[in-house]
């Protein structure tokens, strides 16, 4: 049985100010955030988890977010790289759909991708003021033509994705787990991943923006519900514990640049 690797895949970055990534503590100003995906070789397939952001769709939608992504940083010119093509990819996990965190969805088309019930859901009916997280729904068009009322796009709607959705605590295949870490959205996932070689890997996903976040236990002002989600904060904290497990952050820029990335991984 060949060892499972994880490859963390460069997906660009974005810009938001300091009193938004650390909610009402900053200091304010401009911080410049990594996002990544995630690419596990299991012995059950391939799986992404979350595909970053789609630079046309932030540039269009949301400037101000200041996009800096090369070809090389897209899903596709990733996993070239690796010599691997979209089609390869057997399974996407997404954390939530926030639009950086399935942009690159819509390159994977022969996925079957798995979220958290609650998260589909959202996708049609959100708060108001998510309305920019969820702004792209290209991942799934016919979604996106309900919820606007105007036909789906023609570059993709021969793309129907296959959708599995689940709840609670699971474990998806062998030695990868989902834990339940909602508040930043309603049906939000974090990813634990073990390894033969090494500790295992929890990734946060927006659970916890960065190492900063967790020390002053300091959630986002992107959240859907603030209690829930410092109580996802300290279940991350308990679930690297119990596990002696080696946290990963989705969008820590001191944290970013000592992660392997390319076509080095662990495992």
């Amino acid at each position: 049985m060949p060892d499972t690797k994880v490859y963390l895949l460069d997906g660009g970055t974005l810009v938001i100010d300091g009193y938004h990534a650390f909610w009402n503590r900053g200091p304010g100003g401009e911080l410049r955030f990594p996002c990544y995906s995630v690419l596990i070789e299991h012995q059950d397939g391939r799986y992404i988890f979350d595909t970053g952001y789609d630079h046309d769709h932030v540039q269009r939608v949301l400037p101000f977010e200041k996009p800096l992504q090369t070809p090389e940083q897209t899903i596709p010119g990733q996993l070239a790289q690796l010599n691997l093509k979209p089609q390869d990819i057997d399974y996407v996990i997404n954390s939530h759909y926030h639009f950086d965190h399935c942009g690159g969805n819509k390159y994977l088309t022969e996925a079957c991708t798995l979220c958290h019930a609650k998260e589909l859901e959202a996708c049609e009916c959100y708060q108001p003021f998510e309305h920019l997280g969820y702004s792209d729904l290209s991942f799934a068009p016919e979604l996106q033509a309900k919820r606007d009322g105007a036909p789906a796009e023609p570059a993709l709607d021969i793309y129907t994705p296959k959708f599995e959705t689940v709840t609670g605590d699971q474990e998806i295949a062998k030695g990868l787990w989902l834990f339940e870490t909602p508040g930043h959205t309603a049906g939000h996932y974090s990813l634990m991943v073990e390894l033969a070689n090494r500790r295992p890997m929890l990734f946060t996903a927006d659970a916890c923006y960065s190492q900063k976040n967790m020390d002053m236990m300091c959630i986002s002002s992107f959240h859907l519900d603030p209690v829930a989600s410092l109580q996802s904060m300290a279940r991350l904290k308990e679930l690297a514990d119990k596990h002696d497990a080696e946290l990963f952050y989705s969008h820590d820029p001191d944290s970013f640049p000592t992660y392997q990335k390319g076509s080095a991984f662990y495992s």
